[in-house]
């Protein structure tokens, strides 16, 4: 058996592949994210590390027994700060965190050359400027700053004992020359980061190190066994769902959403926000489109308005074309990289309803993945069909309104939910050797296509231009309460 954990914002997920690559448990432990003053995002490693045990606990005692190898995803971008003995020393600064816009501006003024080196420019979701942010605002706590590490990275810390990433999440700190495949003197220089406070790079599929005898012991798992240093969520994913050849692409709608196509060159698109990162296995990289908000609007409308999530999509199936809706509740990466800019309802009236609200949302969702695609797109880069992981996919409504919005098939697969935490399990099958990574890193089968509908993207095309026009409207008016304006 093999033990895949994908330390997600909202919950710790592990499953169980066995030999022949099918999933046969899984298990999860829920997160809180808190925020201390509006646009900050943050977690405690104490509570990671506690839904980590618990969700491993979830799994039978007969099944982590057999495990012969663990591997590990996360979210990305976090900033873990470690003082000389491994403790933190504040809580992670997340990857939908916007405090750090300042600091993106300063670090381009001081080396113009950044969004070439690590791929995309910086934004405040990544960990550089995060860390200068820490320089500026919080000096004490910078000044204790030994080791910097990951969100899963850290997890492998308390299994291992290692301190180790690989490149995907390297990729995503705006410390890494994503081409050369090497952290950047200069990236590091304009962001107040030491380049001894960073972690070895090892491709995902390396061992980080070995499960410790105490934590084994805890776990229930045998000792000693290997921990693989496993990826990034967007490049587990990838993993999961075997889309490590050039030209594979795939969809995720988690709390973040993304579109991904690995390729076989670095192929930065700075204008678009498009994310040009090197892959977790040898010799690949990959392109992709990042919106911060995926599937969380869904969920935010549920609690909002207190009730079940599936009620409100059944609802919304039904429900007449009414209200349009900007989806940005954290900012958004691709295609604005704006961490300023919120969401919002439009055309409200007196026959709007719960469903009408719903559907809205769903529109919204599939219109970010339409900006996302032309995004891609400007870089010649066109899937001819995409896989979709990630527990937003489970809906119909939802997969099928985005295939007729980008106009493009899209596969989902029993497994479609597990995603990162599969990849892992998947990384720890190869680091344990032995084995041919084709044979590991296979595509699943499909068991729905969703085929984009006939005249959809068309009927869709006024609604998509309108909400389009959301945006800049939106940010002028942000920008007048901002600056105090009065009409």
């Amino acid at each position: 058996m093999y033990l895949g954990i994908d330390l997600g914002t909202s919950a710790v997920k592990a499953c169980v592949m066995d030999a022949s690559g099918a999933v046969v448990a899984s298990a999860s432990a829920g997160l809180t994210v808190q925020h201390p003053f509006d646009g900050a995002s943050e977690q405690d490693c104490a509570d990671w590390w506690a839904a980590t045990c618990a969700a491993i606990g979830g799994i039978a005692p007969e099944l982590r027994g057999q495990v012969r190898a663990l591997g590990l995803s996360g979210q990305m971008h976090g900033a873990v700060v470690l003082d000389a003995d491994h403790r933190p020393i504040r809580p992670v600064i997340l990857w939908n965190d916007a405090r750090a816009e300042a600091e993106c501006a300063a670090m381009l003024d001081a080396e113009p050359e950044a969004g070439r080196i690590g791929g995309v420019p910086p934004m405040p979701g990544f960990t550089a400027p995060k860390i200068l942010w820490l320089s500026r605002h919080e000096p004490a706590a910078h000044a204790r700053i030994a080791h910097v590490l990951l969100p899963k990275d850290y997890i492998g810390l308390r299994l291992h004992g290692t301190l180790v990433t690989d490149p995907t999440d390297a990729s995503g700190s705006a410390w890494y020359d994503s081409g050369a495949r090497c952290w950047s003197a200069a990236l590091c220089k304009a962001s107040a980061t030491d380049p001894a406070w960073l972690p070895e790079v090892r491709h995902g599929s390396e061992i980080g190190g070995l499960l410790r005898a105490a934590v084994a012991k805890e776990l229930g798992l045998p000792a000693s066994i290997p921990v693989a240093v496993g990826a990034g969520d967007a490049a587990a994913g990838a993993v999961g769902i075997g889309a490590v050849a050039d030209g594979d692409g795939f969809l995720s709608l988690g709390t973040s959403g993304q579109l991904f196509v690995t390729t076989g060159a670095h192929r930065p698109n700075l204008e678009r926000r498009i994310h040009a990162y090197a892959h977790t296995v040898p010799g690949q990289w990959f392109q992709m489109a990042a919106m911060l908000n995926g599937a969380r609007p869904l969920a935010w409308l549920a609690g909002l308005l207190n009730r079940p999530i599936v009620e409100l999509l059944a609802e919304a199936q039904s429900a007449a074309p009414g209200p349009l809706f900007l989806p940005y509740l954290t900012g958004e990466r691709t295609p604005h990289g704006d961490s300023d800019i919120r969401a919002g309802f439009a055309l409200l009236g007196e026959t709007t309803t719960h469903g009408s609200l719903m559907r809205a949302v769903v529109e919204a969702v599939a219109f970010s993945f339409a900006d996302a695609m032309a995004a891609l797109e400007a870089t010649g880069t066109r899937p001819e069909a995409l896989l979709a992981i990630g527990g937003g996919t489970r809906s119909d409504l939802v997969v099928q309104t985005i295939a007729d919005v980008i106009g493009c098939r899209i596969g989902r697969s029993e497994a479609a939910d597990v995603g990162p935490a599969l990849g892992a399990a998947r990384l720890a099958c190869l680091a344990e050797g032995g084995v041919d990574p084709a044979q590991v890193m296979t595509k699943p089968e499909v068991r729905h296509w969703f085929t984009p509908s006939p005249g959809a993207a068309e009927a869709l095309a006024p609604r998509l231009a309108a909400y389009r026009a959301l945006y800049p409207a939106l940010a002028g008016v942000q920008a007048m309460l901002r600056a105090g304006v009065r009409a």
